[in-house]
């Protein structure tokens, strides 16, 4: 199977839903299968990612810790549109420390996280093979 690029775009809260579990549960699947993976946190999809999620009072599984997994499945470009994060009153500092170890430079670890405005969200999705909305 030919390498493509597939972009997971994530819009909703990570409770309350079944979407970003869902999303995340697919893009594991894709890298599985050396797909060139890319995920883009927009909306209420910035909530994913956040710092210190607790799910005591909801009754759901938290399964956030999953995504410091990602890099471990060469998964390390992870999109937040700066613009959604502000609307929330977040900031990149609230968002979990997500990195991936490059080989290519002694196993030095570096950011997954890649913070972009809505146009230049924009011009990377435009850049994909295969975009996937959750």
């Amino acid at each position: 199977m030919a390498t493509k690029k597939f972009m997971f775009v994530n819009r909703k809260a990570p409770y309350g839903t079944s979407y970003a579990l869902e999303s995340l549960e697919v893009v594991l699947i894709s890298a599985a299968f050396d797909q060139d993976v890319s995920l883009a946190f927009l909306d209420d999809g910035v909530y994913q990612i956040t710092k210190g999620q607790d799910t005591t009072g909801i009754a759901q599984k938290n399964f956030s810790k999953a995504y410091k997994a990602l890099g471990d499945y060469d998964i390390n470009k992870l999109y937040v549109e700066e613009e959604s994060l502000s609307e929330r009153g977040l900031t990149q500092d609230d968002l979990m420390d997500l990195v991936w170890e490059d080989e290519d430079d002694d196993w030095a670890e570096k950011p997954s996280i890649i913070m972009v405005n809505r146009e230049q969200l924009s011009d990377v999705m435009a850049e994909q093979e295969v975009t996937l909305s959750f």
